[in-house]
């Protein structure tokens, strides 16, 4: 009887062991799958912010149309993880959402946008940081496959055109304005600074030739009006001198 008894603790021990095994590794691949969902609900969370924000850039049908696809991805990746009904319709709106931006990607391809540039310090820091988040996505969706070279290569040199002349038009903007305020110094910083991206950028086209144009015609103007300064200087210095020496060599006066 007492071997009885022990046997069946013994196996009542092993069965508590194996249960408990056995609902550690379910709470851990639960735990697993948790992690691997709030991923995707990150990577959906961050695409659609960045929706949101290309409001305040010049419409880019293209990169819309990227960036659906990659919430749509991550969505059915979702579902994978953890089936459910409200995931399941978010994969439907997102698929909705994805066929309307795709057409409007076909209908506008060749479509090219003006911009505005805001004066408003705060909110052009905004569309920059959008500018190089989205960079940033594309390259990763072109590193996964998703997204072919071709199209990387297209969206990214329309991303980083723009960007080249936000950063541009803003350093003309300020050196316009230091002229303006005869900072003559301060505004050919500017413009050299200008410059210098200009001739630095991988990518030559009819706006970096024609800023370029206008930058230089800007430091020659204040090159001209620098020599201009100087002249006058030191035709008042000179004058100043001669003045001195007439007043030290002029006959004294009798009191």
């Amino acid at each position: 009887m007492i071997g009885i008894i022990v046997g069946l603790i013994v196996a009542l021990v092993i069965i508590v062991v194996v249960i408990s095994a056995i609902q550690q590794h379910k709470e851990k691949q639960e735990a697993e799958k948790r992690a691997l969902a709030a991923k995707q609900k990150a990577i959906i969370d961050e695409t659609e912010e960045l929706i949101v924000n290309m409001g305040n850039l010049p419409p880019n049908p293209g990169v819309i149309e990227i960036l659906n696809r990659r919430s749509l991805n991550a969505a059915k990746k979702m579902l994978q993880i953890m089936p459910d009904a409200r995931t399941k319709s978010r994969v439907n709106d997102l698929e909705s959402r994805l066929k309307a931006a795709e057409d409007l990607a076909l209908n506008n391809s060749n479509r090219e946008e003006s911009f505005t540039l805001p004066d408003n310090e705060q909110h052009l820091v905004a569309i920059l940081q959008t500018i190089k988040k989205l960079r940033i996505i594309l390259k990763s969706e072109q590193s996964k496959g998703t997204l072919d070279a071709q199209t990387f290569m297209r969206e990214d040199m329309r991303l980083d055109a723009m960007q080249l002349k936000i950063s541009i038009e803003t350093l003309i903007k300020r050196g316009n304005q230091a002229y303006a305020k005869e900072m003559i110094g301060s505004a050919r910083q500017y413009f050299e600074k200008a410059l210098t991206t200009l001739a630095n950028h991988p990518h030559k086209t009819e706006y970096t030739e024609a800023k370029t144009n206008e930058i230089n015609d800007k430091l020659d103007e204040i090159t001209a009006m620098l020599k201009t300064t100087n002249a006058e200087d030191r035709a008042k210095k000179a004058k100043s001198e001669e003045d001195d020496l007439d007043m030290l060599f002029q006959p004294k006066k009798k009191w």
